[in-house]
């Protein structure tokens, strides 16, 4: 099994209640995506309620192999739950490793 995290960070330059509803959106679409892609084992989305830490969003996923991280990758429906981050997004940070 293949565990995928992604962290992510917000731009500082959006509203409390900007990224509030950025959050809350990115939370729901991905938590929905095993309805569309069923090689998806498990998969959560934490929201950082600590400010003093850096990242805002915690995915974390788990698939049967790193194909199938890959396929989730370009899946049409991640592509869309993704895009809810497109413009608000500083930065990334993504790691993929059997357990």
């Amino acid at each position: 099994m293949v565990k995928h995290i992604v962290l992510f960070k917000l731009k500082e330059t959006l509203s409390p209640a900007e990224k509030a509803d950025i959050m809350n959106r990115f939370k729901t679409a991905i938590e929905a995506l095993p309805a569309t892609i069923p090689f998806i084992r498990d998969i959560h989305v934490g929201l950082n309620e600590n400010p003093a830490e850096v990242w805002d969003i915690c995915l974390d996923s788990s698939f049967d192999t790193l194909d199938d991280v890959k396929a989730y990758a370009i899946h049409p429906a991640h592509v869309a739950a993704a895009g809810i981050l497109k413009d608000a997004k500083e930065n990334r940070a993504c790691v993929d490793y059997t357990i």
